[in-house]
């Protein structure tokens, strides 16, 4: 686990997500009927599918909605956060 927390801290979770699935590929099986719900996780909501892995498997109940609800908040001001930095990037923004 030591491991896992060190490469989720300096390389972000598609790493720790990659670092994950090469330990421990049955735990992914277990979790996941298909391969299509973690390539889109990894690549679009990286910090949901990292949640969903932890919580998620005996099955999503209770609190685990929260955890849920806040890596997916995670993963979305990751995107806002991105695009509100780099707006004075695009000429004719005016959204100064």
């Amino acid at each position: 686990m030591c491991c896992f927390f060190t490469s989720l801290m300096l390389l972000g979770p598609r790493f720790a997500v990659l670092i994950w699935w090469l330990m421990r590929p049955v735990y992914f099986n277990a979790v996941f009927n298909t391969w299509i719900w973690p390539l889109l996780g990894l690549i679009f909501l990286p910090w949901t599918l990292l949640m969903y892995l932890i919580v998620g498997g005996g099955g999503v109940v209770g609190f685990d909605w929260v955890w849920l609800g806040l890596a997916l908040v995670a993963d979305l001001a990751s995107y806002g956060g991105g695009a509100y930095g780099n707006r004075d990037r695009i000429p004719g923004y005016a959204g100064n």
